[in-house]
């Protein structure tokens, strides 16, 4: 397995794989990509990094959110605190990192968790990445 790029800063930009996010848009409906670029973002509303999302309000949005790893601290502590306003649904695609502790202060008990079965692909790299991965939601109003 080629994991040279994967644990390089060479990029920070991880595609979403398309059948994963369609899963998902069929459920939740997205209407913001709040962390993209203008070649890959999902949603006809959408942030670059030079927009910052970060300093963006979601209230009211459906946000599908595959966030810059090297700041996903910051972008799981912002989805947690967008998901508090009304009618805001925010979903993360991040690595499976139970471990850590934005994971018990953000997502542990605050959030529906999904483990993704195997290793995914992304964008339209043939390798797969060295780290399980979860979908986090985060509802308006805290856990279902």
């Amino acid at each position: 397995m080629n994991t040279e790029v994967m644990f390089s800063s060479k990029s920070d930009e991880w595609s979403t794989p398309q059948d994963i996010y369609n899963q998902l848009d069929n459920e939740f409906h997205f209407n913001l990509d709040p962390c993209s670029t203008e070649e890959n973002h999902k949603c006809d509303t959408f942030f670059t990094q030079k927009d910052n999302g970060l300093s963006k309000n979601w209230g009211g949005y459906r946000a599908f959110v595959n966030p810059p790893y090297s700041q996903i601290k910051q972008w799981v502590k912002k989805c947690w605190e967008e998901s508090t306003k009304p009618n805001t649904i925010v979903v993360m695609l991040i690595p499976a990192r139970t471990d850590t502790k934005y994971f018990h202060e953000y997502i542990n008990h605050r959030s529906e968790v999904r483990f993704i079965k195997g290793r995914l692909k992304f964008g339209d790299s043939n390798n797969s990445a060295p780290f399980p991965s979860m979908v986090v939601i985060f509802r308006s109003g805290g856990i279902i």
